[in-house]
């Protein structure tokens, strides 16, 4: 098989090689070689420092990193650095710290794609249901209604990742589209007109919802699906010193069986999962450019704005 070493680089920060990721066509795999703190990139004590770029620590914000620094084949440009981030949904746990990371972002749009019974869960757990950043405007985006977070509905969805095959995760995103138009349209129409407004995109793991939007918005801008799959991937790296905290909630929930190797395998994000889903957004939707017109709605001088604000002619972070 062919294999493929993926080098994170770090320019204008204090952290040099991050991680070598080897790819083959049905695997990915991450080893660290060594990590050091960048400017941008606060830490605390009750977590392993995460790789800088692409990620961003803050406690209580779990899976936050920069969606841009990826190479453009065939071009000497890269997706561009400090307007989409991305992460879990933020707690009430965010530090003095932590918000001045947050503050320094510039972010200008917290777009929240939870469900409303996720954030009351979220506030009767004590991580607090909606945490408001100073100086941003909260979007209430939900991909899913009320409706289709009852009971049976999440046994359905739940079912479909508890495999953790990438035919269960291909049907569960599929789902995920189907209901994301209203949502992931106000959110490209953000990016198509304040193309230099930074954005952070959250849904309860920063995993799902919040991945395939990503995997959508790399896509059109020229990002090879490889690349894409990798960037999608890296969840399991920045859920890591979460994740024994999700999977005791999954498991202690009474819509999914108290089963452990089900419940991690609902936090999971392989490579080859998204690999899958985007062959399946090819062959359903005409690829990315296709769905993003023809069920958000965007004109192709919204789609094209798109495309010349986040692809930039600088080099990238993350080189091949």
């Amino acid at each position: 098989m062919r294999s493929t070493k993926l080098r994170l680089m770090n320019l204008g920060c204090d952290s040099r090689s991050i991680y070598v990721q080897t790819h083959q066509r049905n695997s990915s795999k991450f080893t660290f070689l060594r990590t050091q703190h960048s400017k941008m990139s606060t830490s605390t004590s009750s977590s392993a420092a995460l790789p800088s770029p692409p990620f961003i620590q803050v406690e209580g914000l779990p899976n936050l990193r920069d969606l841009g620094g990826y190479p453009v084949p065939g071009s000497k440009n890269s997706i561009r650095r400090g307007v989409i981030y991305r992460a879990g949904a933020p707690s009430s746990k965010i530090d003095e710290d932590g918000w001045t990371t947050i503050k320094s972002l510039g972010i200008t749009h917290v777009y929240d794609l939870r469900s409303n019974p996720e954030i009351e869960k979220a506030e009767a757990a004590g991580r607090g249901g909606v945490v408001e950043f100073e100086g941003s405007k909260r979007v209430f985006a939900p991909v899913f209604t009320d409706v289709d977070y009852s009971p049976q509905n999440l046994m359905v969805r739940f079912k479909n990742y508890q495999s953790g095959s990438p035919e269960g995760f291909t049907a569960a995103y599929e789902d995920i589209l189907k209901n994301a138009p209203q949502s992931y349209t106000q959110i490209l129409r953000h990016i198509a007109q304040w193309p230099t407004s930074p954005l952070l995109l959250h849904c309860t793991a920063g995993k799902d919802r919040t991945g395939v939007l990503c995997a959508l918005i790399l896509s059109l801008c020229g990002v090879d699906d490889e690349t894409v799959a990798r960037e999608y991937s890296l969840t399991e790296v920045g859920l890591a010193h979460w994740r024994e905290e999700v999977v005791a909630g999954l498991m202690a929930s009474h819509t999914i069986p108290s089963d452990r190797t089900g419940a991690l395998n609902m936090l999971s994000a392989r490579a080859e999962n998204m690999m899958a889903t985007l062959a399946m957004i090819r062959e359903r939707y005409g690829g990315a450019e296709g769905y993003i017109r023809e069920h958000c709605e965007l004109s192709d001088d919204e789609i094209g704005q798109i495309k010349s604000s986040l692809v930039v002619t600088e080099a990238p972070v993350h080189q091949l």
